[in-house]
Formats: structure tokens, C-alpha cells, sequence
């Protein structure tokens, strides 16, 4: 393999990126990240058609920043980031969660500390919104990350953001013949990013023809991305979460157009003017027709930056009056008016595609109307779209969290906490928890704690008899064994702490009368308690 720019990690004694050549399989390995796949070998080397694919996707990611111009698509998309992302003060946005992790305490706190250090280097305190909306916009997200090649156990120094549109991730495969089967087995030899400073997009023909003439190859370990995980129909391009309102959008934008066209054009009443021409031949009628237009059409203007009133002559629009002639007959000149449009006030049309568009990017439609109001209290309600819209943006943070994977597992792969074999068997128990909004997390708590001590309440009596007080625990309080245990702890030393004080204070209660917390009664002043 050709020298790379950037670093790679490697086992010892290891030279390319290759699958156990023991695993036998006929269907080949299926990836979300959007890679191009390419024969590799051959006499002339490796063949990468960048024309089509790369370029159709940074045209697609411009067209996805195209549509965050319009309000309405702006404004979902800043529903769905405020859900995702919660900034209170004293609160992290994100906490690494490692309890089902099974590891040492010791390595348990140097993981923490290097995931604090990658959200510094992300700089996610300030930026978390920015980098969210910016991956949910273009469905794909990508950073440098650069090390110290003198000293990489130093770690990652910078991730830097590089601009999606200018990077392409090539996966080069190779196929065999299996001699049994004779079916074609799919290895994968080498994986590797182009990078273009120009853009995908702006590549001509004569620039498309080889990996090497588009652009600078890129180690796979020096890059950190995370895509949306939406393919299109042929698996070959990664979609945004935009990409199904592209069409409710365009819709949306063509009725709003034709309203405004309709409206101007048809929100004026005008006259209709049916000369007498008589008998006057054709060419004399016309210019009759022209001389009365011209008579008419003398306006008085008012000019406001000089305050003079002109005269001025006005041509003939659409907007204005319609001279016709007519011949002599049962009536002469005559002036009518043609009514303005109807109905001009109507919008059910576009609240329709307004609310199909919501739909498409799942989003509540009731978001949408100004008449709901903000309700701090506890209606006891929620309607199902909003289950629905809670539920997405749980999906969001969960794939969002690859980000966070990826850079973390070479962060402690490059300062020797972990090596690649054991972070791919830890990596799957590592969650991350999200900072909520904290009135409606409590109310949600509060509603669920309320009903578990109503429902235990009423079973208090069948506890011995009919359930066990294990199984009570377990499915009416769902405590976990390890918050069985702990309750057990905390309760027995409560219960040691009790034994151990005179009687006649358990009666009367702390010195002073004040409460088990501390303090005297409302009645005494410090001095007097002291």
C-alpha cells in the first residue's frame, strides 16, 4: 500500500488493513458510511470514478444547505437541535456512562477523563448546537484528527472540521473464487479518504480520473465521521434527514408563488371600455381604439422626492383597463367592470403543505401554529406526536453518538489505555446521557414515581402472601440487583444508626426541637440555640 498522508493504526507486524482471511462469506459486508467501493489491483492500478458519485453527493449536501434557507424547514430543523441538545447551566450536554462496562475502576476513570478531553477538543460546551444541526442538515460530518507524529502517545491534539463536500471515503475490495462453491467471496483490502480542496462538486471531466489525480489520499485512522445512516435505494449514497422534505418543500415553495402571482394579478378590479367604431374600417378602427386609449390613460402623478405633480402618459398593462372595440349594433360605447378574483383570502392550500412538509421532517404539527401557547403546568396529556417526535430524537443522539465512539477509541488507542481488539468488546456497553430539559424530566419522573407508590400501595396487602418482596421490588419499583443492594446498605446502616441513639432523643428529636436535618425551631435565634 502506497504511503498515506496521516496515521494508521496498526497491529505489530501488520501491513494493510485486512479481514480474518478465515471468515468465508458470499454476501458482502454492508456499510452505511457512504463509501465508494472499487476493485482494486489490476495493471494499471486502482480505477476511482469520482465523476458521478462524489460529486452527486456534495451537490446533494449544497441542496440540503439550500432548503435551511426556507423559514419553515429552519424552524423544524431548530425543534428538532433544541430537543437534541440541552445546554442548563451547572449541566453537561452529554455524560459518558460507563456502568455496564466491565472494566476497572481505574481504567473506568481514565476513559472519563479522555472523554472530557474530546469534548474539549470539540469544543461541544460552546458548540454542541452548531455540530448537531450541522450533521442533521448534511447527513454526514467529518474531522482531522491531529496528532503529534513524534509523540502519538500524546494523544490527538485537534480535530479539526473539514467540509463534507470535499471529502470521500474509497473502500477497495477484492474478489475470489471460492474453489468448493464457486462462488465470488468479497474481501476488503484497504479503506482510505480523498480529499479534494476544490470540492467534489466542481471536478470536471479531465480532473476524474484516477484516486490520485483528485485529490490527496487520507489514512482512514486520521479521520473521525459519522453519517446520518440513510442510504439511498442502491446503498451507495448517504441521505440527510432533509432529504424526504425535498419534494413537500418545492411543493410548498410553488403554491406559495402561484398565491402571490394569483393575488397581484387578480386582487385590482378593472374597466372594460367597448368602443363604438361604426362602420370605420379596420386599420381606422384601431386607431380610433388607440386615440381613446391615449385620451383616458392621462394620469396626474404625484412625485414625492420633489412634490410636483406631472402628467404623466402610461402605457397599456394587463393590470389595467381593456379597450375592445365594437362594431354598431343594439348598443354603443359602453364601460363595464371586471370583479376581482374570489376567494383570495384562502390558505388552506398552503397550511396543508405546510404541515405535510412537518410531517416529513417529524415534527409535531401543533409546532406549527402560533395560537399554542407555552404550558408550564402538568397537563397529564401528551399527545402521540409528540411521543413520536421524542422518540426520534432519541434515535438522532443515538447514532450521533458514533461520533463520540470513534474519537474516543483512538484517543485511548493512541495513549495506550486500550488496544483496538479490547475497545471493539467494550465499546458496544458504553452509552452516553444527554442533559434534558429539567422541568419535564422531573415531571415525567415525578409521574412515574407517583404511580409505582399508588400501585404498591394497593398491593401492600397481597406482599408476603401472594408476591414475594423480591419480585415486588424487581417488576412494581423495577429496581436493578445492584439497587437492591444498595437500598439493603443504605437501609441497614439507617437502621444501625437508629439502635445506636438513646431513646428519649428519638422521641423528642434533635436538641432545640428542631428537625432531623438540623436546626432549632422558627422561634429561636442562633444565639439562643447555640
Amino acid at each position: 500500500m502506497a504511503e498515506l498522508f496521516g496515521f494508521e493504526i496498526r497491529k505489530k507486524g501488520q501491513t494493510t488493513k485486512q479481514e480474518d482471511e478465515n471468515l468465508q462469506t458470499f454476501a458482502p459486508k454492508q456499510e452505511d458510511d457512504g463509501a465508494l467501493v472499487v476493485a482494486s489491483g489490476g495493471a494499471y492500478g486502482t480505477y476511482v470514478d469520482l465523476e458521478g458519485a462524489a460529486r452527486t453527493e456534495a451537490e446533494l449536501v449544497t441542496k440540503y444547505r439550500d432548503m435551511l434557507q426556507h423559514p419553515e424547514v429552519d424552524a423544524a430543523v431548530d425543534d428538532i437541535v433544541n430537543e437534541a441538545i440541552v445546554i442548563e447551566k451547572g449541566t453537561k450536554s452529554v455524560e459518558i456512562d460507563l456502568g455496564e462496562v466491565k472494566l476497572s475502576a481505574n481504567i473506568k476513570k481514565m476513559i472519563t477523563e479522555e472523554f472530557d478531553t474530546i469534548l474539549d477538543l470539540l469544543k461541544f460546551n460552546t458548540q454542541s448546537y452548531d455540530l448537531f444541526k450541522l450533521w442533521y442538515v448534511d447527513g454526514r460530518i467529518y474531522f482531522h484528527a491531529v496528532i503529534d507524529e513524534s509523540d502519538p502517545r500524546a494523544g490527538i491534539k485537534e480535530l479539526r472540521n473539514i467540509d463534507p463536500r470535499k471529502m470521500r471515503k474509497v473502500r477497495e475490495v477484492k474478489k475470489k473464487k471460492d474453489p468448493t462453491s464457486k462462488a465470488d467471496i468479497t474481501k476488503t483490502q484497504n479503506e482510505y479518504f480523498i480529499y479534494n480542496d476544490k470540492g467534489f462538486a466542481a471536478l470536471n471531466n479531465s480532473l476524474s480520473q484516477t484516486a490520485g489525480a483528485t485529490g490527496l489520499k487520507i489514512a482512514k485512522d486520521s479521520i473521525i465521521h459519522c453519517t446520518s445512516g440513510l442510504m439511498d435505494t442502491n446503498s451507495t449514497l448517504v441521505l440527510s434527514y432533509l432529504h424526504k422534505a425535498i419534494k413537500p418543500l418545492n411543493q410548498l415553495r410553488a403554491l406559495e408563488d402561484a398565491v402571490v402571482i394569483y393575488r397581484i394579478s387578480r386582487a385590482p378590479e378593472r374597466r372594460i371600455f367597448y368602443i363604438d367604431v361604426g362602420n370605420l374600417p379596420k386599420m381606422k378602427a384601431e386607431q380610433y381604439l388607440r386615440d381613446m386609449m391615449v385620451r383616458h390613460k392621462n394620469k396626474l402623478v404625484y412625485d414625492s422626492a420633489t412634490g410636483e405633480i406631472r402628467d404623466d402618459r402610461k402605457f397599456m398593462t394587463m393590470l389595467e383597463d381593456y379597450w375592445l372595440p365594437r362594431r354598431e349594433g343594439n348598443r354603443g360605447t359602453e364601460i363595464t367592470t371586471l370583479p376581482a378574483g374570489q376567494n383570495l383570502g384562502e390558505m388552506q392550500d398552503v397550511e396543508y403543505f405546510q404541515k405535510k412538509l412537518y410531517r416529513s421532517l417529524i415534527v409535531p404539527e401543533t409546532r406549527l401554529s402560533d395560537e399554542n401557547n407555552f404550558n408550564l403546568g402538568n397537563n397529564g396529556e401528551i399527545s402521540r406526536d409528540e411521543i413520536k417526535f421524542s422518540k426520534f430524537v432519541d434515535r438522532l443522539r443515538t447514532r450521533f453518538n458514533q461520533l463520540f465512539i470513534k474519537a474516543l477509541e483512538k484517543q485511548c488507542v493512541l495513549k495506550g489505555i486500550m488496544t483496538t481488539d479490547e475497545w471493539k468488546e467494550v465499546s458496544t456497553a458504553i452509552t452516553f446521557q444527554y442533559a434534558r430539559d429539567n422541568y419535564y424530566a422531573e415531571q415525567k419522573n415525578n409521574t412515574i414515581l407517583q404511580g409505582r407508590a399508588n400501585l404498591l400501595l394497593q398491593m401492600q396487602p397481597t406482599i408476603g402472601k401472594y408476591y414475594s418482596n423480591i419480585w415486588v421490588r424487581k417488576n412494581i419499583l423495577m429496581q436493578t440487583e445492584e439497587d437492591i443492594a444498595e437500598m439493603d446498605q443504605q437501609i441497614a446502616e439507617e437502621q444501625s444508626v437508629e439502635q445506636f441513639q438513646p431513646a428519649d432523643e428519638q422521641a423528642s428529636g434533635p436538641p432545640g426541637g428542631g428537625t432531623p436535618f438540623g436546626g432549632g425551631s422558627s422561634d429561636q435565634n442562633p444565639s439562643e440555640q447555640t
